[in-house]
């Protein structure tokens, strides 16, 4: 058995370096069936304890070694709604892959299984008419999901396939929350999500799209139409570092970047009417997964230098090591210890340097993580005209503020019971990063699944826990 991953192919990156075309190429039937041999098919299973869909990954993959790919994409879509977009962006070298035992042999790595996910799902896009029967309606009562991300399309899925009434509403113009505003078009395709959304739309699921739960659609109106409802409604205000200067120009949110990038395709001004300005020498803040789609966007876009500025050292960082490498393939540079104090503008109020501190490392922080110390008289100023700040988000306080007697947590974020997904008013379930901060799409995939079997029990009568 070959010790190593069945490698899978990539746009070269001086290729990639100037356009927006996916950059792994995926694998052919050849490549996967090479790669599906490395699979142990052990008895305990312990790559299913890894995904928190708990999808039968021996299954799968067995059906796929044996040559039977049609047999292979239905188990894998009886558990999972959105099975290529999980194998393009799910984490799995900390989830499933982590515990695969063939990874855990003597210079050996796991067995590729987000890669043979990818595989099978673009397999039978290609190559299946997909008969979906139409499930939803077939019971009288009726679920409304707040937010089309990936929690509330899996809820919404799984409700629908039980034959529940279910209205998804969704504040932007497309359905998928982050994985269209957030994640760019090299690392997921539109047209990916837009497979996964159509076959969610034959389930029967509605979707009402520009619609603003608490100020388009009143809270009142929710909680009176409808027999449960589901907030998945994700993490989507951006947090600033609050530095003097971010108001110049040329200071951005990656939020706001990404999202005219992604979802309101300013790279393809001026076909679309969406322009964004890109300058020459661009620092994004933060080293999350978020700030390497935002340094990768920039440079698509014509940057000629673009830094990524992070304030702990590579250890520390949060990305996927997998974007990490294809940013520093690409030419990305990384300032580690490295902080902004302030952005300095022009005279017409334009961003055109930053002054930065040299940060050293002390003992650990509540994080867990050790605690960046600024270095005294470290201080140097960096030569920048665009900013992208990528700090962290938190909860979008339009539906919050609107919605009586949900409780919140200390940090703004719906208090639900993390097994149940049931918040403090009856009928009501939250689940994703509206929940826990933000987290990873399988995560709040894995919430919205578990919210929709505890709402057929509570629609059911089989179990309600605000009964007193």
């Amino acid at each position: 058995m070959k010790n190593r991953k069945t490698p899978m192919k990539e746009q070269s990156p001086e290729s990639r370096r100037r356009n927006f075309e996916e950059v792994a190429l995926g694998y052919t039937l050849e490549e996967a069936l090479e790669e599906a041999q490395r699979c142990l098919q052990c008895p305990t299973h312990p790559c299913v304890s890894g995904c928190p869909v708990e999808i039968d990954i021996p299954g799968f993959i067995r059906k796929l070694r044996d040559g039977k790919l049609e047999e292979s994409y239905r188990i894998l879509k009886s558990y999972n709604n959105l099975p290529a977009v999980c194998g393009r962006v799910c984490p799995q070298e900390v989830q499933c892959e982590s515990r695969c035992v063939v990874g855990k042999m003597k210079d050996s790595e796991p067995v590729a299984i987000g890669r043979l996910e990818r595989f099978v799902a673009d397999w039978a896009a290609e190559n299946l008419e997909e008969d979906v029967k139409p499930l939803a309606g077939s019971k009288k009562e009726k679920v409304a999901v707040v937010g089309s991300g990936p929690a509330g399309l899996t809820a919404a899925a799984d409700l629908a396939k039980m034959g529940y009434h279910v209205d998804i509403f969704e504040a932007f113009h497309k359905p998928g929350g982050v994985l269209v505003y957030g994640i760019p078009e090299f690392r997921l395709p539109k047209r990916i999500v837009e497979r996964e959304v159509s076959y969610i739309r034959k389930l029967g699921v509605n979707f009402h799209l520009n619609t603003v739960v608490g100020k388009t659609v009143k809270v009142k109106e929710l909680l009176s139409e409808y027999d449960a409802v589901f907030i998945g409604t994700g993490a989507g205000t951006p947090k600033f570092m609050g530095i003097p200067g971010t108001n110049l120009n040329g200071v951005y949110s990656a939020n706001e970047f990404l999202t005219r990038v992604n979802l309101m395709k300013a790279y393809l001004f001026p076909e679309y009417d969406t322009p964004i300005r890109v300058g020459k020498k661009v620092a994004v803040i933060g080293a999350g997964n978020t700030a390497m789609d935002a340094a990768r966007s920039a440079l698509r876009l014509g940057a000629e230098k673009v830094y990524i500025v992070y304030r702990r050292t590579e250890r520390e960082m949060p990305a996927r090591r997998e974007e990490y490498h294809h940013a520093l393939e690409e030419g990305i540079e990384f300032l580690w210890l490295t902080l902004p104090i302030r952005y300095i503008g022009d005279a017409n109020g334009n961003v055109e340097a930053m002054e930065c501190v040299r940060m050293e490392l002390k003992e650990a922080d509540g994080s867990g993580r050790p605690r960046p110390v600024p270095i005294e008289g470290s201080n140097f100023v960096l030569e920048v005209d665009m900013v992208i700040e990528a700090i962290g988000q938190g909860p979008n306080r339009v539906l919050l503020s609107e919605f009586p007697g949900l409780e919140l947590n200390e940090r703004g974020y719906i208090k639900a019971d993390e097994d149940t997904g049931a918040t403090s008013v009856k009928g009501v379930f939250a689940g994703g990063d509206i929940v826990t901060g933000a987290a990873t799409v399988i995560k709040a995939m894995g919430a919205g699944k578990k919210a929709a079997q505890f709402i057929h029990s509570y629609l059911t009568g089989e179990w309600n826990p605000w009964q007193k």
